[in-house]
C-alpha cells in the first residue's frame, strides 16, 4: 500500500467519524418536552350572598340604612370574614303579611344562589287582624322558599321570631287595654313558627325578649314609638351572629 493511498483511507475514516459522530449527537437532541399534567384547581369563593326576607322589622322602619340588623349582620360578616365581599339582598317592606312576602318573591324571582337567607314575617298578619289559618299556610311556605333560596340546603336558612310591639309606646297608648293580648298572639305566631321549624330541622332564633324590654328601656324603641331602635338591632344581630357562624361553617 503506498503512502498516498493510506493518507486517502485515513481521510475517509476521519470523515466517517466525524459523520457518526453528528448523527449521535443530533438523535440525543432530538427530544420532545413533555410539558406538566395540569392540575385543575378549585376557585376560592370570594363572596357570601346573604338574602333578608321580612318587614318593617327587616328593613328597618324608622332607623338609617345601616342601623337595621341584615346592615349590622353584614358589618359582622366582614370583620370576622375580611377576606371575603359580603353581598346583602332584602325582599321587605312595612306592613308587609306573608301573603305580601310571598307575591313579591314570586315578582323578583331572585337567584337561589343564597349561602345565608333569613326570615322574620308575621307581625302584620297579627296586627291586621288576619285568620291565623293564613299564617299556618303561609308560614312554611315561606320557609320552603326560603330554603330554595339558600341553594336548596335548609342549613343556611334562619328564622326569627317576631319582636312584641306590645312593651313600645305606640303599643301602650294606641292600644290601650290590649297589651295581654298582643303579646299571647305574638306568643301563638311564634310557638308555631318554632315548632315547625324544629320539626323541619330549620334554625330559629328568638328574639322576642330583648323587645319585651322596650318599655323599661327606651333607648331600644326607634323614634317612632314603635319599631326596634339601632340599639335593638344590635342586639339581635349578636344572638344572630352565632347561628350565621355555623351556617357558613357548613
Amino acid at each position: 500500500m503506498t503512502t498516498e493511498f493510506k493518507q486517502i483511507v485515513i481521510v475517509l475514516f476521519s470523515i466517517f467519524l466525524t459523520s457518526c459522530s453528528s448523527d449521535e449527537m443530533s438523535s440525543q437532541n432530538n427530544f420532545v418536552v413533555v410539558p406538566p399534567a395540569t392540575i385543575p384547581v378549585t376557585p376560592v369563593v370570594n363572596t357570601i350572598n346573604y338574602m333578608a326576607l321580612g318587614d318593617s322589622y327587616t328593613i328597618g322602619q324608622s332607623v338609617c340604612e345601616t342601623c337595621r340588623y341584615p346592615e349590622q349582620l353584614k358589618a359582622s360578616l366582614k370583620a370576622l370574614y375580611p377576606q371575603k365581599s359580603i353581598s346583602l339582598d332584602i325582599i321587605a317592606k312595612t306592613g308587609w303579611t306573608t301573603t305580601n312576602l310571598i307575591s313579591e318573591i314570586k315578582t323578583q324571582n331572585p337567584k337561589s344562589n343564597y349561602d345565608l337567607v333569613t326570615l322574620l314575617i308575621g307581625v302584620n298578619n297579627q296586627y291586621q287582624g288576619r285568620n291565623f289559618s293564613i299564617y299556618e299556610k303561609e308560614f312554611p311556605e315561606l320557609v320552603t322558599k326560603a330554603i330554595a333560596l339558600a341553594k336548596g340546603n335548609k342549613k343556611n336558612v334562619i328564622v326569627i321570631s317576631i319582636p312584641d310591639y306590645a312593651y313600645t309606646p305606640f303599643g301602650k297608648v294606641q292600644m290601650e287595654g290590649q297589651g295581654e293580648k298582643i303579646s299571647a298572639e305574638i306568643n301563638k305566631y311564634n310557638m308555631f313558627a318554632e315548632n315547625y321549624c324544629v320539626t323541619n330541622n330549620v334554625v330559629f332564633v328568638s328574639i322576642t325578649d330583648i323587645t319585651r324590654q322596650g318599655l323599661v328601656n327606651p333607648g331600644l324603641v326607634a323614634g317612632d314609638g314603635l319599631h326596634p331602635s339601632e340599639s335593638a338591632y344590635k342586639l339581635f344581630t349578636e344572638r344572630l351572629l352565632p347561628k350565621v357562624k355555623a351556617v357558613l361553617q357548613n
